[in-house]
């Protein structure tokens, strides 16, 4: 396995019923960076997010540090470095900040100080409201948790389902300000995001998704220097 290939998709399908959601779609994602897939509701991105993280069954190879996922069960794929962040923050409303962050290390042994230091430098926000109900936060409050109680589990590799959706746009600002600097302290990161250009903008590569299939392969900038993106997922006209 080369760092290349930390992440190593093949040939993978996913179906409902009759319906193909993914259609045979191969992509890699290199150790320590980040990865986003673009592309609008009904693409196949999140399916391709559930299969990685054993939530759905597919077709194919998807490999991570070169062992085969595809079969095992969330919990062991967990213990193997990946986690997700689903969309719609999914936090537990009735639990306190602390009591979800905990929720995230489930699979772990040991002592959570260390790791409740790093989410707190990272969010201090979620350090005031520790013993706060999650379902009291507000929308930014709780991505920030949802994000922190991923991270709880040490992963090598981090996939965030639509980390802006439905927030302000300041907000949305200070998500992916985290989003990198977890990066840059060395979390891959493989990301769905409905706003391409903040995606594409702090992204080292990027795949456009279109009903199923991957369309268009780049680099973040050369994406948002695409003329086809420019026009489907910027909001700009083609010249």
């Amino acid at each position: 396995m080369n760092n290349k290939e930390f992440l190593k998709i093949e040939n993978l399908s996913i179906s409902y019923g009759g319906i193909k959601a993914v259609k045979n779609i191969s992509f890699s994602v290199e150790l320590g960076k980040i990865v986003t897939l673009v592309g609008s509701n009904g693409a196949g991105k999140s399916s391709t997010l559930r299969a990685i993280a054993g939530l759905v069954k597919g077709s194919g190879n998807i490999s991570f540090n070169g062992i085969e996922l595809l079969g095992k069960p969330t919990d062991e794929i967990v213990s193997m470095g990946i986690t997700l962040v689903p969309e719609g923050r999914r936090v537990f409303p009735n639990l306190t900040v602390l009591e979800n962050l905990k929720i995230g290390a489930y699979l772990r042994s040991g002592s959570l100080d260390e790791d409740l230091k790093w989410i707190y430098s990272l969010f201090p926000r979620l350090e005031e409201r520790t013993w706060q109900m999650a379902g009291t936060l507000s929308g930014g409050e709780q991505q920030m948790l949802a994000i922190g109680r991923a991270l709880m589990s040490r992963p090598k590799l981090i996939m965030m389902d639509e980390p802006s959706l439905g927030l302000a746009p300041i907000i949305v600002q200070g998500v992916f300000d985290i989003i990198k600097k977890i990066n840059e302290q060395g979390v891959t990161i493989l990301l769905i995001e409905q706003n391409a250009n903040m995606a594409l903008k702090a992204a080292d590569m990027g795949y456009v998704m279109e009903t199923g299939e991957i369309t268009i392969v780049g680099t973040g900038a050369e994406l948002l220097e695409n003329e086809n993106v420019k026009a489907a997922y910027l909001g700009k006209t083609k010249k």
